[in-house]
């Protein structure tokens, strides 16, 4: 066994696989760039190395850079994460000129699976069904339209290099190939390195199943069962689950022994995934093979009890796989949520700044349910704009799809994260849709249920209930406490004072409160005694999340203190709550609404980033939609269009230019 590896990537895979290395008390190497030389994955390794400038390009993208930190460190393998130079045949190679052993699959294997378009023709050739396309190399823009013409839309336009969502994009028409082209083909030279890009035909209506395989170099593959990847957005997968709530054992296993004759055909042996476009009706096609470790494997840990992260070192060490397929149990279901620094209101643009408070719910396993947090940052570290957007990712397992999404819910309602925007109340709602709830997914799920992107969720019904409880009892806690302090009826209130008005938002609850047997009783006065709650709470002034019971159901809400009330989140709502007396109220309802000053002849910028381009000059008229610049942050295009017909008056920006949020781009006349 090894007794020192080095970790070719950052952020939380990093910190994820030196656990697992730690484990097996093997020591670590991280390596870093200047934007991350107080990343976590550099305190928790046993050595870091720097490699270079922030830009991956210029640091975890250099295969030199790589090598020689890992002969100066002494480390005899290395593990690539995924991204980066994961899926690179050139990476594994010149580890090997070089005496260094790669934790990942062969270079053949990579070679012939990891490029999507080599991928397709294997698959063919091993006579798996494939989707419909052109695999062969596009040139440019007008070709890519000639051929989607020919296939017939809707088409995907996608990179050979890709993974993650990143150089890829779906195309309705001419016009869109033509612009998807561009922006995917030059994310792609941005991310991989490599702008080969290949179109095949979009399947409507359809699910992402993949298959998990693992092999060694003994000839010996297995499958360990399927995620479901269909909740995605802009082909980035954001929620993940193990196993599907479509497949049935029959559909499992033809598609786990077709991932496997797969594997073995290119003579797979480490951990890998197999993808597939499935139907609603279980028919599936092959998609791609990702020569590497998925973001998404937690799950799949979950439900197995198997290290994926071990199980890859010690292929690569040369030993035989412990399992057989006859081992391999599916054991409950899990459910992972991806925590991204962006702004679910702002048509998810990325966000960057420090976590000046950064609480994830506790990791745990106890009473059937397991919580668990990979994550590569900490409080008081800053989210930079050169990488994935990625916080961490949250996973459940319970013995049920229900249990694990409502172990899910909870641990998102106490997930704090202070400093940045991030996706929590969009994840927190998608958890409570029916339609996600009753496993009726497919991969336009988000943009079918959100057409509109995502807003602000007013309060109501249940939701509404509990979070003016949660208020109105806060603010009872509070004052007592105050009580207390000034000694005025011993904590006691006076009982006209037990009236409340909680306004959230626009709506006004109207409410008694009280203390009754160590716990407060919230009357909704509309509701009579039907309208009784009682809240049960430890929490105490300071807390930033409120977690208890309202009538013996556990909830767990965010509590931030405003004058005169709180900020709270729960269940995707965030909302302003109110706690006013009887009289505060009335005055309160005399104030006048204050109204945002207009913005509509400015093109601002929507996030932290870097300008592309600027695609307009000063004097020049626009049509509303029609594009005036293209902002990359976290590296990916952002294509800004204008939202109103005009006259360019003023371009306060350049190309390379690096702007902060809402920044003026241009004025219009």
């Amino acid at each position: 066994m090894f007794k020192r590896i080095l970790i070719a990537n950052r952020g939380e895979i990093a910190c994820r696989i030196i656990k697992t290395a730690r484990r097996m008390g093997i020591e670590t190497v991280a390596v870093y760039s200047d934007a991350d030389k107080d990343a976590l994955h550099v305190e928790m390794a046993d050595q870091a190395i720097a490699i270079g400038p922030p830009e991956a390009a210029k640091s975890y993208l250099v295969i030199d850079t790589i090598v020689a930190a890992c002969k100066a460190s002494g480390a005899q393998a290395v593990h690539p994460g995924y991204g980066f130079l994961s899926e690179r045949e050139a990476f594994p190679r010149a580890l090997q000129a070089a005496g260094i052993v790669f934790i990942g699959p062969n270079p053949n294997a990579i070679a012939a699976m990891g490029d999507k378009i080599e991928s397709k023709k294997a698959a063919a050739a091993a006579k798996v069904s494939t989707v419909p396309g052109h695999l062969g190399i596009i040139e440019d823009e007008k070709e890519a339209v000639k051929i989607a013409n020919q296939i017939g839309y809707p088409v995907m336009i996608k990179a050979s290099a890709g993974g993650g969502g990143k150089g890829m994009r779906i195309a309705y028409s001419e016009s869109e190939v033509a612009e998807g082209f561009v922006r995917s083909r030059s994310e792609a030279k941005s991310s991989f390195g490599d702008d080969r890009m290949f179109i095949e035909k979009f399947i409507t209506d359809p699910r992402h199943i993949e298959i998990q395989v693992l092999g060694d170099k003994h000839g010996n593959v297995i499958h360990l069962g399927e995620r479901e990847c269909s909740i995605q957005r802009r082909n980035q997968k954001v929620i993940e689950e193990a196993p599907s709530p479509l497949l049935d054992a029959a559909t499992r296993a033809k598609m786990g022994d077709q991932a496997v004759a797969l594997a073995k055909a290119v003579g797979y042996d480490s951990a890998g995934t197999v993808e597939f476009v499935a139907g609603q009706d279980k028919s599936f096609f092959f998609l791609e093979m990702n020569t590497r470790l998925q973001v998404e494997h937690p799950v799949t840990e979950l439900i197995t009890g198997i290290d994926l992260v071990e199980q890859m070192i010690r292929s690569a060490a040369g030993e035989k796989l412990s399992l057989k397929q006859s081992d391999v149990k599916l054991n409950g279901w899990s459910v992972e949520s991806r925590v991204y620094a962006e702004d679910p209101y702002r048509n998810f643009l990325p966000s960057i700044g420090r976590l000046t408070r950064y609480r994830p719910p506790a990791e745990r396993s106890a009473d059937g349910v397991t919580v668990r947090n990979d994550t590569g940052v900490y409080e008081g570290g800053a989210i930079s704009l050169y990488y994935d957007p990625m916080i961490a990712k949250l996973v459940t397992h319970a013995a049920t799809r229900e249990a694990a999404i409502e172990a899910q819910s909870g641990a998102l309602d106490a997930f704090v994260i202070d400093g940045i925007r991030h996706n929590i109340p969009f994840l927190a709602a998608l958890m409570a849709h029916p339609r996600w709830r009753a496993g009726k997914l497919s991969t336009g799920f988000i943009a079918e249920e959100f057409p509109d992107g995502f807003h602000p969720i007013a309060p109501d019904g249940a939701r509404a209930e509990v979070l003016a409880s949660v208020a109105a009892s806060v603010d009872h806690i509070l004052g007592e406490r105050k009580r207390q302090i000034s000694g005025q009826m011993r904590g006691r209130s006076v009982t006209r004072e037990s009236e409340r008005a909680v306004w959230l938002g626009k709506a006004e609850h109207r409410l008694e409160v009280k203390r009754e047997n160590g716990a407060i009783a919230v009357r909704f006065a509309a509701q009579g005694k039907a309208g009784i709650r009682h809240v049960a709470s430890g929490w105490k002034p300071g807390d930033s999340v409120w977690t208890g019971t309202i009538d013996k159901h556990p909830v767990a809400v965010q509590v931030r203190t405003l004058p005169n009330g709180f900020a709270l989140s729960y269940r995707g709502v965030e909302t302003k709550a109110f706690v006013y007396t009887a009289s505060e109220a009335a005055y309160a309802r005399l104030m006048p609404e204050k109204k945002a000053a207009g913005t509509g002849k400015l093109v601002l910028c929507p996030m932290p980033g870097l300008v592309v381009s600027i695609a307009v000059k000063e004097g020049q008229e626009v049509k509303a939609g029609d594009t005036v610049a293209v902002v990359e942050a976290m590296k990916m295009e952002n294509v800004l269009r204008a939202e109103i017909d005009g006259t360019v008056k003023k371009i306060n920006a350049k190309q390379g230019d690096s702007l902060a949020v809402d920044a003026v781009i241009l004025e219009f006349a």
